[in-house]
Formats: structure tokens, sequence, C-alpha cells
């Protein structure tokens, strides 16, 4: 892809940031541009953050617990600028090979030669592409080398496999999220992460920190997931749903449970409701089967706290609940 951005967009008027900054933005969309969720409600400091990175050839990194959104945040700003975006999942099972590229052998006038194909990533970094690289503190320690190289925005990127030296399209941008912070899991919920090398931390040039949001902002997105709850009552039985939520966070963080109700969990937990048409059944299949069996009557306490009425798994005394 060999075009560039050829309009400028306002933070104010796209992103409703009270900041005076002009992005750079494609006026034509490109199959790669993500498409726009009308309904997205960006959080403040992290929009401002991502569209840094879009204006100033910024690294920028999201950290945050899992299901707050970090990858789709990214995605809707791309989505708004027209800007091509493209996703990688740095699982255990993705190679430096899977990155960089290998030998393949092709058909040419009828024989067989061997010849390189380039990986995602210098592809990538050749073109005109926002290039999301989630789970990026599960990689392994080969692709993260990789990486490193082209974590400097005007770096250069050495193909050993064929003698090419790459040179970054101007409209490359590199993103990462990452549920911790690259020292490693201190909380035992995200289990395969790495401490990632302080080196390579320290080429991020932007952090945000994208965490659980306080009730009304979370309640908003919801209905905005779910608008058939955005009646008076409605509101009262998902604002009660983010309670149960909310309940699960302090929870974990006073280590009482080890399974966490995400913002993307309560928006399930309230489709699933209308689907079944039972409140307390869709819970159950949404969150409260997820986890342990042990942990499932302080769960179903926190359900009953908020929602008023007790399920099967609550067979258990409220004083052995803390408080």
């Amino acid at each position: 892809m060999e075009v560039s951005p050829d309009i400028k967009v306002s933070a104010r008027q796209v992103f409703g940031l009270d900041v005076d900054m002009e992005i750079p933005a494609f006026s034509q969309t490109h199959e790669l541009v993500p498409d726009v969720d009308e309904s997205y409600l960006f959080d403040h400091d992290t929009t401002l953050a991502i569209l840094a990175g879009f204006a100033y050839n910024r690294r920028v990194m999201v950290q945050g617990y899992h299901g707050t959104g970090k990858s789709t945040h990214i995605e809707q700003v791309s989505s708004r600028l027209n800007w091509p975006c493209v996703r990688v999942n740095l699982d255990s099972h993705i190679s430096r090979i899977d990155l960089v590229g290998k030998d393949a052998i092709v058909l040419r006038e009828g024989q067989q030669v061997t010849e390189f194909r380039e990986g995602i990533l210098p592809w990538a970094f050749q073109s005109a592409v926002a290039l999301v690289f989630d789970e990026y503190d599960a990689g392994r320690p080969d692709v993260m080398f990789v990486i490193q190289r082209v974590l400097e925005a005007q770096g250069k990127m050495t193909l050993l496999d064929t003698n090419r030296v790459l040179t970054p399209n101007p409209s490359f941008r590199l993103f990462a999220t990452t549920n911790t912070i690259g020292l490693g899991d201190t909380s035992g919920l995200y289990h395969g992460t790495q401490q990632i090398n302080q080196g390579q931390m320290d080429r991020w040039n932007i952090v945000a920190t994208l965490n659980y949001l306080p009730h009304d902002k979370e309640m908003n997105i919801v209905l905005a997931k779910a608008p058939a709850y955005d009646t008076t009552e409605g509101r009262e039985t998902v604002s009660n749903m983010v309670r149960v939520a909310d309940l699960s966070r302090a929870g974990f963080i006073n280590g009482d449970i080890s399974t966490v109700m995400s913002p993307r969990t309560v928006i399930t937990w309230a489709e699933n409701t209308q689907i079944f048409g039972d409140i307390a059944l869709a819970f159950r299949l949404t969150f409260l089967n997820k986890c342990d069996e042990l942990e499932r009557p302080i769960v179903a306490e926190y359900y009953q706290r908020c929602m008023g009425m007790d399920l099967p798994e609550a067979a258990v005394s409220p004083s052995t609940v803390r408080q």
C-alpha cells in the first residue's frame, strides 16, 4: 500500500477530546480498516495516547485487565482515521519465522524454485498500516528480539535471509496491548505471560492504562451495546449488573475469588438475558459456570446482594463471605 494520509481530522470534533490536536487520516477507506462501531465510548486518556501514536509516530502500549477493550480501542480510533489496521496475537505458537518470513517452494515458469516469502512484520513495516501486537507480554523471547529493532521510530529492519535492509513506511505505526506491565504476572491471573526486557520496554514511548471504568461509565457502555435496557427499569437492572461486576473485582483484589467479571462479561450477560428471558439463568451461563466450584457460593452471594435473588449456588452462610 503506497498511499499516505491525505487529510487531517480534529481530535475535538471526531473523538470529543478537549485538545487542539489534528491527526493525519485517509480520505478513502481500505479493506483493512476496521468497521466503525457507532456506539463505542472512548476513554479520554487512552484515546489521547493512541492519537499521539498516529499523529507523531509514537510507539504506544495499552495495558490493562482483560475485557476492558484495549485492542478494540485502537481499532475504533484507526477506523475513524481510515487507517488500515492489522492485529497479531503473540501467543506461544507465533515464532520468529511467522513474523519475519521463510523460504517457500514456488512454481516459476514450470520450474520449482525456492524463494523467500516475507512475514507479517516486513510487510507491515513497509506499508501504511497500524500493526497491533495483542498479548504482547506472552510473546516468546526469540519473537520479542525481532520486534525490538522496529520499535525505534526511525529504525531500519535487516532481513538476514535476503541480505536486505528495510526502511519503514512513513505511515507505519506500531501498537501493543498487554495484561501486565512488563514485569511478569504477580496476580496469578495471566498464566503464560513473561517479563519483558527492560531495554525493550524503554523503547515504548507511551504506556496507557485502560482498566475498569467508573460505575456510571460502564453502565453507559452496556446500555449502548444493549439499547433494549434503556428504560427506567432496564437502567436499574444494568446498574445492579455492574454492581455485581464491581463486587467481583473487589473480591479478586482481596483474594476471595480468582475469576473476575470484565465489562465484556457484563455486556454478554445483558445480551444473554434477552436471549433466555431469565436474568439468573443468563448469569449462571455467562459467568458463574466459569468460576471455580469452591468460589461459586461467594459469587452467588455477590449476585444476591445486588439483584435481591438467591441462586442455588449460594449454599453458604453470608458470614463466610468477606465483607
